[in-house]
């Protein structure tokens, strides 16, 4: 079983909240990871989960169900099908908290961003806390080596996926995984939306992985309106499905790009929408380029330290940075990302520290050496980059 960074994190949350949400699309590890964490508590902790007629039965008297096991660990798996828990696991907490009880109590778990952060804002403000679970990383790999480093970057982070005995196999899953993402769990979510136009839009957003957001012509493409093509686009968020990166807003005078850049977050569902069967195929690929860097992109942002805002620069006159971690007004970080053994960066990336004040530069790609470059920027592996921001070096 492959350890995942999060637990630690997760385990001493539950040590100081009454309630940990854990966040993340579908298969992604949530419910292996809170089995794991809760093995350590006594008593047993209980698993429900609340896609299951026979779990949410349960739960026809929940403040009954919860005062019968006042003291054990209650994971509440895919909350966001029984919203209503929500506002009683409130009342619960509050009065377990008169009895002394103010830690440990309920491991969250939901697969859409949106909802389930609404639901628990009104209800829960001040006793829970979040943490997002992406797909694995590299910090994660069992083994270190460039070989596996790619075989993540192929296949994705879910675990699933990446552990399949082939490649072919591994496609296989990713495809099936798109196909019940589309015809079963986004039906479930809200007003029906075509699986075959939805589809079609992941596969667009694919072919132009890391390219700025033009909701217009999405829409016409499509042959929907701009309206409803952003409201699709805003669903692939709230499931955790792209990321939509924010353009850099800072006063430096200059003509700044306004339209956010979007990436699919997952490099293994990217490939498998552009059938893209194995290294060779990608490293041929013309989306070989924007692949990496929503790749490194997604990992980094795995393991920023609380504070850090990641945006990307970008001007009219042709200054560019692909991603920017600011910390307050005090540390910038310029980061440049390259799918070369022998980068070289451009003017643009040098006029863009400039205008933004980095602190630190950064030029990310697929080696295994740290070694110095022009005017201050460290050339670096992105399992270093990713040490560099979780120790704050």
């Amino acid at each position: 079983m492959i350890h995942r960074a999060a637990q630690t994190e997760i385990a001493q949350l539950l040590e100081e909240f009454p309630a940990v949400g854990v966040l993340g699309p579908r298969q992604v590890g949530k419910t292996t990871l809170a089995e794991t964490i809760a093995a350590s508590f006594s008593p047993d902790p209980i698993y429900l989960d609340l896609e299951s007629p026979t779990y949410r039965a349960k739960l026809r008297d929940p403040e009954a169900y919860f005062e019968l096991n006042n003291g054990r660990l209650i994971i509440l798996d895919e909350i966001q099908r029984v919203p209503e828990l929500f506002s009683i696991l409130r009342g619960v907490i509050d009065q377990r908290r008169r009895k002394g009880f103010r830690t440990g109590q309920f491991l969250i778990l939901g697969s859409a961003s949106l909802d389930l952060l609404k639901q628990s804002s009104e209800s829960l403000a001040g006793r829970i806390a979040y943490k997002e679970l992406s797909g694995l990383t590299v910090p994660e790999l069992p083994i270190q080596t460039s070989a596996e480093q790619d075989k993540l970057w192929l296949r994705g982070g879910f675990p699933d996926s990446f552990l399949a005995q082939q490649d072919t196999s591994s496609l296989r899953w990713r495809l099936n995984f798109i196909s019940t993402y589309l015809e079963r769990d986004v039906p479930q979510l809200g007003p029906r939306i075509p699986a075959v136009t939805l589809r079609r839009l992941w596969t667009m957003l694919a072919h132009n992985q890391g390219g700025q957001l033009n909701i217009t012509k999405l829409g016409g493409n499509l042959d929907i309106s701009g309206p409803t093509a952003k409201r699709y686009i805003e669903l692939l968020d709230d499931l955790l499905l792209i990321r939509t990166l924010r353009p850099w807003s800072g006063n430096v005078g200059k003509r700044l790009v306004k339209s956010p850049k979007v990436y699919i977050r997952d490099s293994g569902l990217t490939h498998a929408l552009l059938n893209i069967p194995s290294l060779d195929d990608l490293l041929g690929h013309p989306v070989v380029g924007a692949s990496w860097e929503g790749f490194v992109i997604e990992n980094l942002l795995s393991c920023l330290p609380i504070g850090v805002t990641p945006c990307f620069y970008r001007t009219a006159a042709g200054a560019e940075i692909d991603l920017v971690l600011e910390q307050g007004t005090t540390q910038r970080y310029a980061i440049e990302i390259k799918r070369s053994l022998a980068p070289s960066l451009s003017k643009g990336f040098y006029l863009g520290c400039e205008d933004i004040g980095a602190t630190k530069r950064f030029l990310i790609y697929p080696g295994n050496e740290r070694y110095p470059i022009a005017n201050d920027v460290t050339a670096i592996p992105l399992a270093d980059m990713m040490k560099e921001l979780t120790n704050g070096n």
